[in-house]
């Protein structure tokens, strides 16, 4: 924004400081003359004799004698304010100075600098801690949308690039099966639209763009379990779904995601036979959870602590052709970010892990129970 230049804040507050001072200076003068007239007599309407007149200070003596003095003190308050106001403010908006430095840092690109204001708490501090923090929550932020960026080029290039190979194949050998290569470009075809939606929801979850309305998260668990069970009952999992109506305020169909992505996931990253899944709902004083847990392999604190990072795979738990595009807990972890809930994942010591989302609680509600 174009702006016509004015007056540096340190030049008007110095004005301000002289200008403060010489009105009390002022103010302090007019008292002082006040109290020295009390005591100087009027002068009587009668001149008297010679003979008879005291020798005292006039009013006009009293003035004659007070009003240079007046003048040299206004005249010495007046550069002693411009002078001291001046350094004052000076001093004063020095902070100021660091941050305008920070700032104009930010905007040209380095997102790692900091102000470090030392000294102890005030507005000035209060202002620069608050910057500092949001340059490093903007930095962390534009450090995940960069990774996240080159791992969704490089996952959509993917199938891209299969498609190419397979087209090129075609053509230099001309003996593939048509059948075939249509039904190889359709499972290609079928991945990259899977992953273009997963990146849809995400970013949708991300802007927290929807409505909030009263959901039921026993209800989810149970519509979420209704269409898994053909998957689950193909890879031999059983499915348990059970616990308390547990309502909180969200968009159905984000939470909808987030509970088919926790099921489809615990399904998928199981025991090859005899695995199992629970999914449980529960209600404390100001939250709702939904915990899924299921068996599987014995899983290590560092892999448990990447799993929520876009494209991260479980490589070694994953089984067939349900691998997914890699999104499923990413999204789920946006969907609770974005409802302003928690998420913890915990391995468990016999195997499998433990995924638990609180969030805030809505209302009430009775308990039921539903298996599967």
């Amino acid at each position: 924004m174009d702006r016509r230049p004015g007056l540096s804040v340190r030049l008007k507050l110095t004005l301000s400081y002289a200008g403060f001072l010489m009105v009390a200076g002022a103010l302090l003068l007019g008292l002082v003359w006040v109290f020295l007239l009390r005591y100087v007599p009027d002068p009587p309407e009668v001149r008297p004799p010679r003979s008879l007149v005291l020798r005292g200070p006039s009013r006009h003596d009293l003035l004659v004698a007070f009003a240079p003095r007046a003048e040299q003190g206004m005249l010495f308050l007046l550069v002693f304010g411009l002078v001291g106001g001046w350094m004052l403010a000076g001093r004063m908006l020095a902070p100021l100075a660091r941050i305008t430095d920070a700032t104009r840092a930010a905007a040209a690109g380095s997102l790692s600098h900091r102000i470090g204001l030392e000294g102890r708490q005030d507005e000035f501090r209060e202002l620069a801690d608050a910057f500092d923090g949001m340059l490093a929550r903007l930095e962390a932020h534009v450090a995940e949308q960069r990774r996240f960026a080159a791992n969704a080029s490089h996952e959509l290039r993917t199938p891209l690039a299969i498609t190419q190979t397979l087209l090129d194949v075609a053509r230099r050998e001309g003996t593939t099966d048509p059948g075939e290569l249509v039904e190889r470009l359709r499972a290609v075809n079928t991945r990259a639209i899977g992953l273009t939606e997963a990146l849809l929801v995400l970013s949708r979850a991300d802007q927290r763009s929807f409505d909030r309305e009263p959901v039921d998260l026993s209800l989810l668990a149970e519509e979420a379990g209704e269409t898994l069970l053909p998957l689950a009952e193909q890879h031999g999992v059983t499915l348990e779904i059970c616990g308390d109506v547990a309502r909180t305020g969200g968009s159905p169909a984000l939470l909808l995601q987030m509970t088919t992505n926790l099921v489809h996931n615990a399904i998928i990253h199981n025991l090859p036979e005899h695995g199992r899944v629970r999914v449980a709902t529960a209600v404390s004083t100001d939250t709702v959870v939904l915990s899924v847990e299921n068996t599987g392999d014995r899983l290590g604190r560092e892999l448990v602590a990447t799993l929520t990072e876009p494209f991260r795979r479980g490589t070694d738990r994953i089984r067939g052709d349900q691998a997914g595009v890699g999104l499923g807990l990413a999204i789920v972890k946006s969907i609770v970010q974005a409802h302003d809930g928690t998420l913890d994942l915990t391995a468990a010591a016999d195997g499998g892990l433990r995924v638990t989302v609180r969030l805030p609680r809505y209302a009430t509600g009775k308990s039921k129970e539903v298996s599967g």
